[in-house]
């Protein structure tokens, strides 16, 4: 399995639900199973909808934090 060490980056600032996690869907699709992905939000309910998703699907949310309004989350695609 190639995993890459580097996340790919989803950039969904200024985004409103339910955007964010519908690209999250989608650029989790385009990547390998093992790869990494990064995700900045600036909506608040990604706190809530971006574990969920990761939750239900089996991808392992490595990170989550905010700072100064940012949300990013790093996730780790299930495979």
């Amino acid at each position: 399995m190639n995993q890459a060490t580097t996340p790919r980056q989803l950039d969904t600032r200024g985004l409103m639900c339910p955007e964010p996690v519908m690209l999250l869907h989608n650029a989790v699709r385009d990547i390998a199973a093992g790869d990494l992905l990064e995700v900045l939000a600036t909506d608040p309910s990604t706190q809530r909808d971006i574990p969920r998703f990761c939750s239900f699907l089996g991808h392992e949310l490595l990170e989550q934090n905010e700072q100064d309004g940012l949300f990013r989350y790093l996730i780790r695609k299930q495979g």
